[in-house]
């Protein structure tokens, strides 16, 4: 089972939580107007195995968005941080 260590509540249940999609990808700029580029940044994305940053909400919990650095290989998470302190904490 993913127990996930959140920064405010402590560790906690995996099911307490939302997946939120990769936190390496950038997001295009907002005056990006094609379509294409928009569909392959919210629609196609990588299932990289090994460590991976994504986006986490703690929806049962504070309520708060974290980063997460997991191993997709053995489902562990190495650490967490809020995300408005940035990708790479």
């Amino acid at each position: 089972m993913l127990r996930i260590p959140c920064p405010h509540c402590g560790v906690r249940d995996y099911t307490e939580f939302r997946y939120a999609g990769d936190a390496s990808k950038s997001r295009p700029s907002l005056e990006i107007t094609d379509v294409k580029t928009w569909h392959d940044h919210v629609f196609l994305f990588d299932n990289p195995k090994g460590m991976h940053q994504e986006y986490w909400q703690h929806v049962q919990g504070c309520r708060q968005w974290l980063v997460l650095e997991r191993d997709t290989s053995t489902n562990t998470v190495s650490r967490a941080w809020f995300a408005r302190q940035g990708k790479s904490s």
